[in-house]
């Protein structure tokens, strides 16, 4: 950012141009936001030739810090490379050194960028040479541009109309007034101690966001259904605000931060989570809490150059932290509960063959964590003894997770392990208003070793239930859902039976 002072008289007329060219940048800053659902940000979005700025789901709040001259009494600021997303309802100027001698008296943003038709547009009734190019020779015209639109359309000298592509090239006599080749705010400062000031700018800008990569490493342990995760976290920055933040302090917000909506686009979230620094010489982020939110701040500059993508470790990698590998077959899906009772025997009597592999963990400091998680995309890999490469073996988003949480990640789906879950038996006595059902779910297994299942059933017809005979013991874990564990030896077959009487 360019920071250039202007002494005017009390009548607003120029007397002076003072350049602060001389003055060293005291700090650039940002504090980051994502409106982004967890893990979804598109790889178009930050890819080379992807989209724009615009559909960038984040903001930040931006801060430049500047020492630079002012003169008693009204100074015109004006402030270049400023991020071309800037929201300029939110532009903030202040003096650190005099914050009650200096003020503003007027501020403003001007965004009109030159290109080739605003140029071409200044000089319409005016003079302008173009050259034609035909072969190898280049013919030179010179007249009144009359129009702009679908061509050049010129009047000579003598009166005759002469039109040319948008390909000729067109000789200006000079830069007209009122375009600029950058962004630039503009203040009118009025200050009571000249000399050098340090001068704080803040806004906020659209076109910047980060969003946080969990890299898991799987590795079974005894007994069986245990296991341990070497567990990594990495925070992907992405600027394209129009603008570069060299040698900025960063710092990431996590949790869910409320705005105003928006007329047009939807009001946004922010998300932000990181982990304790990393206790060498590479300073890395400190997290704090931070009104009903985490704040994460870098130990240490970072530049982040527009158009860019930068990296950076959100904790130190933590190893052997105690997992649990679970499989779940949820044979029907949730109807949810309707108005009155659902009486079609036909409702979900039949339904899904697979069954899920689920990874959990606590994050709790006897695991090896305890530490606040942002949300994010997390991606789990295996190690192939045979030949000692790593293989992708499934991935999950998870939420903002306090510490002391259980996180749950499902994998996908297990290839030797499938259900079946059929209705045997279904009555419904509209006079009693009463309604029996009964199921039958096999789980077979055909791995060479035992493996449990839990086995998710969800009582959907009516809120009123009872069950009447159950093979298995089951595990209630809210009003209408049950837990049957099931234990299957290697290739064997495993049946849970149940009757469910309604009444209402």
């Amino acid at each position: 950012m360019k920071f250039e002072a202007r002494a005017t008289l009390a009548l607003g007329t120029l007397a002076a141009s003072l350049s602060a060219g001389a003055a060293e940048p005291v700090a650039n800053a940002l504090t980051i936001y994502s409106s982004a659902p967890a893990g979804a940000i598109p790889v178009d979005t930050f890819r080379a030739g992807g989209q724009s700025g615009f559909s960038v789901p984040g903001y930040a709040v931006v801060r430049h810090e500047r020492e630079m001259e002012f003169e008693r009494g009204r100074n015109e600021i004006r402030f270049t490379d400023v991020a071309g997303l800037i929201d300029p309802t939110t532009v903030a100027f202040s003096s650190l050194t005099d914050p009650t001698g200096t003020r503003v008296v007027e501020q403003n943003y001007q965004f009109d960028l030159v290109s080739t038709d605003k140029l071409l547009q200044k000089f319409v009734d005016r003079t302008v040479k173009v050259e034609q190019i035909r072969g190898d020779k280049a013919d030179t015209f010179e007249g009144t541009l009359l129009s702009t639109r679908g061509g050049l359309v010129l009047r000579q000298a003598d009166g005759t109309i002469r039109t040319f592509a948008h390909n000729a090239s067109v000789t200006l006599p000079s830069l007209p007034g009122g375009l600029i080749t950058r962004p630039t705010l503009l203040w009118d400062v009025f200050t009571q101690k000249p000399g050098r000031h340090v001068a704080r700018v803040a806004y906020q800008t659209t076109g910047i966001t980060w969003w946080t990569d969990y890299n898991l490493t799987y590795s079974e342990s005894k007994p069986a259904g245990e296991c341990r995760l070497d567990v990594g976290a990495w925070v992907s920055i992405l600027n394209q605000s129009g603008a570069s933040y060299p040698d900025a302090r960063l710092k990431l917000i996590a949790g869910d931060v409320h705005r105003a909506p928006a007329a047009a686009p939807p009001s946004p979230k922010m998300m932000m989570r990181a982990a304790e620094a990393a206790a060498d010489s590479v300073a890395g982020f400190e997290e704090k809490a931070f009104f009903e939110y985490h704040l994460y701040t870098l130990g240490r500059p970072s530049s982040l150059p527009d158009n860019s993508t930068r990296q950076i470790e959100l904790f130190p990698a933590v190893s052997g932290v105690a997992c649990e590998r679970t499989l779940v077959y949820y044979g029907a899906a949730d109807y949810g509960i309707g108005g009155e009772p659902y009486t079609d025997r036909n409702l979900g009597g039949n339904g899904n063959r697979k069954v899920d592999s689920y990874l959990v963990f606590r994050n709790t400091k006897e695991t090896g964590m305890g530490v606040p998680l942002p949300a994010g995309r997390v991606r789990v890999s295996k190690l192939d003894t045979a030949d000692g490469s790593m293989e992708f073996i499934g991935e999950d988003r998870i939420d903002h997770t306090p510490k002391n949480e259980t996180v749950t990640l499902k994998l996908g789906s297990a290839f030797d392990v499938v259900g079946e879950r059929k209705q045997t038996d279904f009555k419904v006595d509209t006079g009693r208003k009463v309604m029996t059902e009964e199921f039958e779910i096999r789980i077979r297994n055909r791995k060479d070793v035992p493996v449990r299942v839990i086995v998710k059933e969800t009582l959907y017809r009516w809120t009123n239930w009872r069950i009447t005979a159950s093979s298995h013991t089951y595990e209630k874990q809210d009003a209408r859902t049950l837990h049957f564990p099931v234990d299957v030896g290697a290739d064997k077959e495993a049946v849970v039976r149940y009757s469910v009487r309604y009444s209402w």
